[in-house]
């Protein structure tokens, strides 16, 4: 598989078609693999955040979301081969499910939007086995006893695929911490997909997110929460891309 440096992480350069392929074969394995999405917002907190790092360290698959990192790595000149958002992913997965008989579990996000997301993906895509959705109350992460009732629901519905929608990094974080002991083949962290499939949050429209406008689209959808990610923590970007840079010609030069 063609993974790469970038930046403070490494990726997995793949496209999409080439991403739902390393998918199923990683079910077919059985492992108790996990999956991260990292855009801006990671690739700044993972220059800090040591325990985001172990996370990264040990994901299977690394796609990347996000076109500003897409023009980073062209001015690199080291190409991305396709931005795998996981809104994008997320639709792809339940159509592949219900043609091969995975079964998915959703857990997290507000109470009831798994479960709304849940039965429109059904009726969007015939056979595809939902079998279990929970929203976990707020703090469930410390309580030892709300991490058993959510391990004993996942060997009681024994899905192939786990969706996890908690935000970043809590929802990576609990998939390193937990992955192996819940028993699911692959686990996403897919932040907000559910609420996009349930309907409450808009998307972009297609063409803001392929001239990588998302962000703005996103301020103006939840403008307290969303403001000061992009406009104070992500501008952090710019001077980490340059950073990156300069250590890549100094390794080239030496």
């Amino acid at each position: 598989m063609s993974r790469m440096k970038f930046m403070n992480t490494e990726i997995d350069n793949l496209t999409m078609v080439e991403t739902l392929q390393e998918i199923e074969r990683i079910i077919a394995e059985n492992k108790c693999a996990y999956v991260v999405t990292p855009n801006v917002d990671h690739i700044v907190q993972l220059e800090t955040n040591a325990e985001l790092q172990a996370v990264y360290e040990n994901a299977s698959l690394i796609l990347t979301d996000g076109k500003p990192l897409l023009w980073i790595a062209k001015w690199y000149k080291t190409p991305i081969k396709e931005k795998i958002s996981g809104s994008d992913l997320f639709p792809l997965l339940c159509r592949l499910s219900a043609k091969r008989g995975y079964k998915m579990y959703f857990l997290g996000a507000a109470e009831g939007v798994a479960a709304k997301a849940a039965e429109n993906l059904s009726q969007k895509y015939k056979g595809l086995q939902v079998v279990g959705t929970y929203s976990p109350p707020f703090g469930f992460e410390k309580d030892p006893a709300e991490l058993d009732n959510i391990r004993h629901l996942l060997h009681e519905a024994k899905p192939d695929i786990l969706i996890v929608g908690l935000g970043c990094p809590k929802q990576e974080k609990f998939m390193y911490h937990h992955c192996k002991e819940l028993g699911v083949p692959i686990s996403f962290g897919l932040g907000a997909s559910l609420d996009f499939e349930a309907g409450n949050i808009k998307r972009a429209p297609k063409w803001m997110a392929s001239h990588g406008l998302e962000w703005l689209f996103r301020i103006t959808q939840d403008p307290k929460r969303m403001a000061k990610r992009y406009f104070v923590n992500d501008r952090k970007i710019f001077s980490l891309a340059v950073k990156y840079r300069k250590a890549d010609k100094t390794n080239e030069e030496n």
